[in-house]
């Protein structure tokens, strides 16, 4: 059961190991936890899964192989299906018990046998208390897998009145981590996630930290209180974003917004600029002024050291021309194509990326995106965590 577990995660691309798996069976060999399922899901998880982002796909896997212990806690001997018990015996029988099963007379007669035995069973105590589990781990709180209030992995229960290992289907049901998958489009949090793995640590500006360890050497060596400060350790990565903003970016908007917001957290030394379709000869700061308060493109990219990455979050969804002729602005006359403009900026940063909210599956239907995406060196990315993902990557190159 628990190398079917195993083989279902890794089928499902979450990535796990042996090592990891080994250290999960060395866990429930130390018996770390109670014999029950809601403490196995959570120590499996803690001990299987490395990161976030495999979290729902794990409780997918997890209520798909396990989803027998929700179904049969609440079952009778009298309306067991035939097919888990088929289930059952190509799973944990030999081929030898199988055909002892058969020559009993197949299922029905062994679930006869079972409640004779049961029967049997109310006279014996296997503990002494008249509570036991009787012979061979079968009945109350054995281990069998036909018994009641005990445990076990494909269990029957019979003459129980309510399941006890039952809640724990609860958790993994509820899927409270299904926004962290990869395919999913992303919160605020789960950027941030994405966003720290474009990080250059350094230590500058004015020694305001304490260093706790160069002062306790200090005061060792000197033989009184020597304290030692450091300056903060900050994230060096400079990023400056262009914003695609208006037409059909406006059904967007919720999701630039939290990128904007984590991004803001995220990086302390970041500049944001906004355009509208394609990047032409000049952005803005502020919305409401679009047209009254622009910036010259040329200016913007000449403030910044080539070191800045360089980040367009937009659609790229718009007529061709836009970005390969003179004049193919919808809101004013450009001289130059914004394929030029987009061109400056790979000469001039070569750290630079798209990303795209647009689903990746439909970017094949958008001729303008399969333009943009030349422009940008196939850089562009879908905006979603395994996207965002990808793109820090690429950033961090």
């Amino acid at each position: 059961m628990f190398m079917r577990f195993f083989t279902e995660l890794r089928e499902a691309k979450v990535p796990v190991t042996l090592k990891e798996y080994l250290m999960l069976m060395e866990a429930l060999d130390k018996a770390v936890i109670d014999r029950n399922v809601d403490d196995f899901y959570y120590l499996s998880r803690a001990a299987l899964i490395k990161d976030e982002k495999n979290l729902d796909k794990f409780d997918q896997v997890f209520g798909h192989v396990f989803k027998g212990l929700e179904k049969l806690d609440i079952m009778g001997t009298s309306d067991i299906p035939a097919e888990w018990l088929k289930k059952l015996s190509d799973q944990f029988l030999t081929d030898e018990e199988k055909a002892q099963i058969e020559a009993m007379g197949g299922f029905d007669k062994l679930m006869e046998a079972l409640a004779e035995r049961m029967k049997q069973q109310r006279d014996e105590d296997g503990d002494g208390d008249g509570k036991g589990k009787g012979k061979n781990g079968q009945g109350p709180t054995g281990d069998s897998p036909f018994g009641a209030n005990g445990y076990h992995p494909e269990g029957v229960r019979v003459g129980q009145e309510k399941g006890r290992h039952g809640k724990a289907v609860k958790v993994w049901d509820k899927r409270e981590y299904k926004n962290l998958d990869d395919s999913v489009e992303l919160g605020t949090r789960n950027i941030k996630v994405a966003l720290r793995r474009l990080r250059k640590w350094v230590r500058d500006g004015a020694a305001e930290e304490l260093d706790m360890n160069a002062t306790i050497r200090g005061t060792a060596e000197k033989g009184y209180l020597d304290i030692n400060l450091r300056p903060e350790r900050r994230n060096k990565i400079s990023v400056l974003i262009f914003f695609d903003i208006g037409g059909s970016m406006d059904s967007h908007i919720k999701l630039c917004e939290e990128l904007f917001s984590a991004a803001k957290t995220e990086f302390k030394n970041m500049e944001f600029y906004y355009f509208h379709n394609c990047l032409y000869e000049s952005v803005w700061k502020d919305n409401r002024r679009r047209h009254t308060e622009k910036l010259s493109t040329w200016d913007v990219l000449h403030k910044f050291s080539n070191d800045y990455k360089i980040i367009f979050v937009g659609d790229a969804t718009m007529s061709p021309y836009e970005i390969t002729y003179p004049g193919g602005s919808v809101e004013h006359w450009n001289e130059e194509p914004g394929a030029v403009w987009m061109d400056r900026v790979a000469q001039l940063f070569p750290h630079m990326i798209w990303l795209n909210p647009t689903a990746e599956r439909h970017w094949d239907y958008t001729p303008s995106i399969e333009v943009m995406k030349q422009l940008v060196g196939d850089r562009m990315y879908p905006l979603t965590l395994e996207g965002l993902d990808k793109a820090m990557r690429e950033l961090s190159k």
